[in-house]
């Protein structure tokens, strides 16, 4: 599964109904044919976990707000947070919108169960979202350093944090994120028999993953974690 980074750190008239869409991605058949040819590991891993492959759920804003909302606290502490949090704001728990968080006050957001911090994250998320800061039309056409660096600039989110949204919701084929503590434990158990491995060995073996670096890593988490790796 994704570990903590080595750093410190979803109007319309659409029915949103409980369950989100799930969107996979097209390109996993060809990224598995093509890991097996290329990489001895992969090709002995891939097969394990049949038709399982990466799912992406929710909109751009809810899936960020959730990775703020879970930073530093288990799975299921985030849950419950969450949960609070979705009934303070007053929306659906699939695509809440930035102008619902912004509405509320700190103390009414701090009532969720959420520290300080998280609250001044959250609002900062929102406003960007709100303004146009991020250009979520726009992210289909840009580049994955770009769509990193407009993340980053958003309080609370550091560059894992991106990656890790740049694999799950918009499903970029080939990201490696070498401050992923549960990618670098994975490398080091398939490839290096345990031993410790530097982020410069853990690139070099992403080289024969090109151009399917996040579906690399994904089988990589599973091995670890046989679980369906979410985000």
């Amino acid at each position: 599964m994704p570990g903590r980074s080595l750093g410190s750190e979803k109007p319309s008239d659409v029915v949103v109904t409980a369950v989100p869409a799930v969107v996979t991605p097209d390109y996993w058949d060809e990224a598995c044919r093509h890991l097996a040819k290329r990489d001895r590991v992969m090709k002995k891993l891939i097969p394990r976990f049949g038709q399982a492959r990466l799912q992406s759920r929710g909109d751009a804003f809810t899936t960020l707000a959730r990775s703020i909302v879970g930073q530093q606290i288990s799975v299921k502490a985030a849950q419950s947070v969450w949960d609070r949090f979705v009934a303070v704001v007053g929306g659906p728990t699939i695509h809440l919108q930035p102008s619902a968080v912004l509405a509320r006050d700190t103390p009414e957001l701090r009532g969720a169960g959420l520290s300080a911090r998280k609250v001044e994250y959250l609002g900062d998320l929102a406003r960007h979202f709100d303004s146009g800061a991020v250009h979520v039309p726009q992210w289909q056409q840009m580049g994955d350093e770009a769509i990193i660096e407009e993340l980053v600039a958003i309080r609370g989110i550091g560059r894992w944090t991106a990656e890790m949204f740049l694999i799950f919701h918009l499903m970029r084929p080939n990201v490696m994120p070498l401050d992923d503590l549960g990618l670098i434990k994975g490398i080091s158990q398939g490839y290096f028999s345990g031993e410790p491995v530097s982020r410069a060995e853990a690139r070099e073996v992403g080289e024969a993953w090109v151009p399917f670096r996040s579906v690399a890593t994904w089988y990589i988490w599973r091995s670890l974690d046989p679980l369906p790796v979410d985000y």
